[in-house]
């Protein structure tokens, strides 16, 4: 277990600040969107604005909320802020200061209009989202409004104390089942079981969960933190490799040649001896003694990919006491039979309402995350080892209908379908839209916490709540960064981009450094140009203003023309530089390759154990103090 004793000052030495405004706007039109609340508290929220006007971080303040008015410091954010994306930040003191700056969605690249439209709270996504994504307004209705059976309470806490224990957890962990045997609620999230404990947002996820708990109890609401090990899903390719940064940056790409027969719950892909020089490999890389002997323990002969998984989530997180769950468990399976069966007494029902929610969805300009035919069944069915999915026969009635698992011949009643479900319920398992509901179902579950396609999911999956269970659980955004460490920020300061430069691509970014590194007497010539132009452009604007209002736009226009084409200029001269110089070309592959990978962000590529090796246990605890649940950007962290 590791030791934080150092973090001590950390955790009452924390400071933020917000900075609020814009440049050349004194108008209150200009600055809409910002809503002000009654109450002694902030909440964080930040929104694009048009024109000239930065992307500013609105403080609006709100009851409901936990931070306080005093430790902000607020400052002006001005235009040039737009190219320094430092929205809002905090920086931590102790042994190990991270300091994180804010980045709105809206600003990174393919976030979904569903996700957007959602942390914004815009109109009509009330529908698919009965709750707002700010946890501290709703927890203590949802929690008095939620109903568990007792004696399922009891049987779920006994199947997680008995998994749990196998998995060495900590004091903590086993309080925080007892305390759930006892009456506690949860805040839950899952995962796919990724080697060697998957990309880093995974362990985001962990630590938003334990962060949304901790309040909740904070306000008098009981709550334990639960990680469901999604161990049923059968995509082998999604978790059998892990990705490393090499020496000069260059990421490594690792992955265990374990298998099973195709389809196979990774539940049931044991690990042989061929895994061992993969984790020597990795432990090579990592180099920190600690981690390594983590993984030495936990990925081994006999273990499958969950239980190694949950092995090191247990040290990992024994501090905080996470509760880890084992979907794959044919007690579990057992336990949520009921809902088995309902999802296939209600087939018809079920189908007809998925495909209503997706019609709604896209009329609303929406997309759907699971496209839902008229054959659509919520289970999946194991075949020789296969997860196999169920397909239901054209008819119009449920009592009626017939179902074919696979590629089977032969069609099959629904009255022999439940038979199965009663007599082996471990044979079958939920599809996407149907796994959240087994999981409330299963537990207690006050709020769940994911990213941006699980937020879509439930805007689908609430057809199936409504009518399996009664209630829709509320999902909350999960943590969100992007990891920058030394090395790259000096990269960044030296070529004066950000990480919005680094997310425009890797063949643009190459050029834009290129553009950067020019000669300096070009490079002041570029620049005397631009300011040259400027002042040009406004001398001819007020001119114009005064013999023709109506010309001001036409000069603007044409003003915003010659400055396209200098900045063409600029960029072919890069590319010229680009050509004679192979130090840029690895600058930029290096910076792409860490901060934005294959062109998606860094938390779902790099592996979390590469941070955690880098720079100690300790940076957990210091983004676990980072987060806070009302501030649902992207963060920046500087280590």
């Amino acid at each position: 277990m590791f030791s934080r004793s150092s973090l001590a000052a950390s955790k009452k030495s924390s400071a933020w600040s917000w900075r609020i405004g814009t440049k050349r706007t004194t108008e209150p039109s200009r600055v809409s969107g910002v809503t002000i609340f009654n109450g002694a508290a902030a909440r964080l929220t930040s929104v694009p604005l048009v024109g000239d006007e930065p992307l500013s971080c609105i403080l609006r303040l709100s009851a409901a909320s936990q931070l306080q008015p005093q430790a902000c410091r607020m400052k002006l954010l001005t235009r040039d802020d737009l190219i320094r994306p430092t929205l809002c930040e905090t920086k931590m003191s102790g042994d190990l200061p991270v300091k994180a700056h804010c980045l709105p969605f809206a600003q990174i690249p393919y976030s979904t209009r569903l996700f957007l439209d959602f942390l914004s709270r815009a109109p009509g996504i009330q529908h698919f989202y009965p709750r707002s994504p700010y946890f501290n307004e709703w927890m203590k209705d949802e929690a008095s409004a939620l109903r568990y059976d007792s004696a399922r309470r009891e049987r779920v806490s006994s199947i997680l104390e008995r998994q749990n224990k196998s998995w060495d957890p900590s004091p903590q962990t086993l309080a925080n089942v007892e305390r759930l045997r006892k009456g506690a609620l949860a805040v839950v999230t899952g995962q796919q079981v990724g080697l060697f404990g998957g990309p880093m947002f995974a362990m985001y996820k962990a630590l938003t969960t334990v962060k949304l708990a901790q309040e909740a109890t904070t306000a008098g609401i009981d709550t334990v933190p639960v990680f469901w090990l999604a161990t049923s899903d059968h995509d082998l390719a999604e978790v059998n490799h892990v990705s490393l940064p090499g020496p000069e940056g260059v990421r490594r790409r690792l992955s265990t040649p374990s298998h099973g027969v195709p389809d196979a719950p990774v539940s049931a892909v044991q690990m042989s001896d061929e895994i061992l020089p993969v984790v020597e490999e990795t432990a090579a890389l990592l180099g920190d003694q600690t981690v390594t002997n983590f993984l030495r323990d936990s990925y081994r002969p006999g273990e499958t990919l969950g239980t190694a998984f949950a092995r090191l989530y247990a040290h990992l997180f024994a501090e905080w006491g996470v509760i880890l769950l084992d979907a794959s468990d044919a007690e579990l399976h057992s336990v949520a039979a009921p809902i088995y069966r309902a999802a296939m007494e209600r087939a018809v029902d079920l189908d007809a309402a998925l495909l209503e929610r997706g019609r709604v969805l896209e009329a609303a300009g929406y997309h759907q995350q699971v496209k839902v035919t008229p054959s659509s069944v919520l289970l999946f069915a194991l075949r020789a080892g296969s997860r196999t999915p169920i397909h239901r026969s054209a008819s119009g009635q449920s009592a009626t209908a017939e179902f074919v698992i696979g590629h089977e011949a032969g069609k099959i009643p629904l009255a022999e379908l439940l038979e199965r479900i009663a007599s082996a319920p471990d044979q079958f398992s939920p599809n996407v839209l149907l796994r959240p509901v087994v999981q409330d179902y299963l537990l207690p579950t006050l709020a769940y916490t994911g990213g941006a396609a699980e937020t879509a999911y439930f805007a689908q999956s609430g057809a199936v709540y409504e009518m399996l269970v009664g209630r829709i659980t509320p999902i909350v955004p999960r943590f969100s960064a992007t990891i920058v460490e030394p090395k790259l920020q000096r990269l960044l300061k030296r070529y004066g981009v950000t990480l919005l430069d680094v997310f425009r691509g890797p063949d643009t970014l190459r050029q834009t450094l290129a553009a950067r590194t020019l000669p300096p007497e070009l490079q002041a010539a570029f620049e005397a140009a631009n300011q040259s132009l400027d002042r040009s452009l406004a001398a001819i604007r007020d001119a114009l203003e005064k013999l023709d209002p109506t010309l001001a736009e036409a000069a603007q226009n044409a003003g915003a023309k010659m400055r396209h084409q200098l900045e063409a200029l600029h960029t072919k001269a890069g590319r010229a530089e680009l050509r004679q110089s192979d130090l840029i070309g690895r600058h930029a592959e290096s910076l792409s390759e860490t901060l934005y990978p294959e062109k998606g962000l860094q938390e779902r590529d790099i592996a979390g154990v590469h941070f955690i090796a880098r720079y100690g246990a300790d940076l957990l605890q210091q983004i676990y103090e980072i987060i806070h649940t009302d501030c649902h950007d992207h963060q920046i962290l500087e280590v």
